[in-house]
Parts: structure tokens; sequence; C-alpha cells
């Protein structure tokens, strides 16, 4: 079992920059497909970014596509979302999330395929 723990969140004007970050317990990081999902209020939680285990595939919701990059840290049990040119539309808490199980390009965006969540860190961009 992982336990997961987002950072980074805050508030920041439209166009700013933020780092998320989720530090992973455990010693079988590596061994985990990671992924980034977001919930607004009165929304669905809904997929953001997502990294394989070894980091050789990456997935991006389209919304996010060309702003916002992930990556991991497996030596550091970390997966970080660098949020760049942030829109008011960004604003959610996000959610990391985890899964040991089958994960491929037809599945990544499900959130029935992740099978641990951390708490959230909320993001609040003004306009």
């Amino acid at each position: 079992q992982v336990q997961l723990v987002e950072s980074g969140g805050g508030l920041v004007q439209a166009g700013d920059s933020l780092r998320l970050s989720c530090a992973a317990s455990g010693r079988t990081f590596s061994s985990y497909a990671m992924g980034w999902f977001r919930q607004a209020p009165g929304k669905e939680r809904e997929f953001v970014a997502s990294i394989s285990r070894n980091a050789m595939n990456i997935y991006y919701a389209d919304s996010v596509k060309g702003r916002f990059t992930i990556s991991r840290d497996n030596a550091k049990n970390t997966v970080y979302l660098q949020m760049n040119s942030l829109k008011p539309e960004d604003m959610a808490v996000y959610f990391c999330a985890a899964t040991l199980g089958y994960y491929s390009s037809s599945i990544y965006s499900k959130r029935e395929t992740y099978n641990y969540w951390g708490q959230g860190t909320q993001v609040t961009v003004s306009s």
C-alpha cells in the first residue's frame, strides 16, 4: 500500500505558475503508474496528466497540453506537476493518484484505473 501527500497548491494570478508535488510512502514507488486529477466545485473529478512507471509514457488532458508538465523522481518517491500559464478555469483541488495494476494508453485517464489517492491540494487562480 502507498500513501500519497500532495503539496504546492496556493493562490496565484492568471498567467502565473505553480509546481505541485506528490510524495509517496514506501519503497516501491517505481512500481506505480501515477496520475494527477482535479475537481472544481460542483464538477466531477477529471483527468489532468499521467506518467508510466518508467516515465516513457506521458499523457495529458487536452485542456492542459502545452501548459502543464508531469514528471517523476523515483529516487525521491515524488511525482510533480508543473503548471504554467494558469487560467481561472484551472482552479480546483488537485489530487495525486497511483496504481500498481494494469496501465495502458486506453485507461490512463480513468479514475477507476487508480487504486490510491491523496487528500488533494487547492489551486486558486484569480483573474
